[in-house]
């Protein structure tokens, strides 16, 4: 047994009965027009590193670690933000772009907590698997940065543990937009927003905590975040689950079908299911 695992195309699949061509690392790929370039890299079984993107979501470009190189066009410009187009060549890995990603998840990471291992994503994060697909292994600027300072700094936010079955920590927090981004185009709730600029910049769920904002605990900003800023509580609790079933909840009429993730025959956590027709990943 293990976890069911799902491919992520780092933009949301277009369906068109148009399709375009193009090259992608020497090998030519057809897909339906208006894919990304990132979809359309994923498609041909390329990875394109993302921290911001993710298929669920609307393509937002702010990362900037999905940076491609295109024949005839200047620049390196985000793969996720990037409609393919008939003709076009891509290059998903040159030097120059190696160092690009390299520099900068160095930023990422010098202002990111180094607890790796005893982080309740730990196995499960997102910057982490990125930080290993650039091949960082050094950090120019240290690792003392602004977003997870001392409980006696200014800047210190402490963990908000308001919300029953989650928790958010705003010193993990990378603003990838992708919580307030599932909040608004998935759940329609629009609960979340990003408040402060630069260092300051936090998620933000009203003025005082989850348990008192707008949300309503659908999950599918726990289910967006790349990192442990947001983490269910019971993988806190009991560690990260080793298999999964595919099963369909039975709270309302609707069907909707999850992966139920198990740590033997303990239930760890739901997780909506891509494929299935009723929520189709909500």
């Amino acid at each position: 047994m293990a976890l069911i695992k799902e491919i992520d195309y780092g933009t949301p699949i277009r369906l068109s009965e148009q399709t375009v061509t193009l090259t992608i690392d020497g090998m030519s790929v057809t897909v339906p027009a208006g894919t990304s370039v990132m979809a359309a890299a994923m498609h041909a079984g390329t990875a394109i590193p993302k921290l911001c993107a993710t298929d669920s979501l609307e393509a937002f470009g702010s990362c900037r670690l999905c940076l491609v190189e295109i024949e005839g066009r200047r620049g390196t410009p985000a793969s996720c933000t990037t409609p393919a187009e008939n003709g076009m060549v891509v290059s998903t890995q040159t030097d120059k772009l190696a160092k690009l990603r390299k520099g900068v998840m160095e930023l990422y990471i010098s202002d990111h907590p180094l607890d790796c291992l005893t982080c309740a994503a730990n196995g499960d994060c997102e910057l982490q698997d990125m930080a290993g697909a650039v091949g960082l292994r050094d950090v120019r600027y240290g690792y003392d940065g602004a977003n997870h300072v001392k409980p006696t700094s200014e800047r210190y936010l402490p963990k908000d543990t308001s919300n029953p079955y989650f928790t958010y920590d705003p010193s993990k927090c990378i603003v990838c937009n992708r919580c307030v981004r599932a909040c608004e185009e998935t759940q329609g709730t629009f609960a979340l927003t990003i408040s402060g600029r630069g260092f300051d910049s936090r998620v933000a769920a009203g003025p005082t905590n989850f348990m008192d904002s707008e949300c309503i605990s659908c999950g599918a900003c726990v289910q967006a975040c790349p990192t442990a800023t947001l983490q269910e509580k019971s993988i806190i609790e009991h560690g990260q689950p080793d298999h999964s079933e595919i099963t369909t909840c039975a709270y309302c009429g609707v069907g909707c079908s999850f992966k139920a993730e198990m740590q033997g025959t303990r239930i760890v956590r739901m997780v909506p299911y891509k494929g299935g027709k009723a929520n189709e990943g909500h």
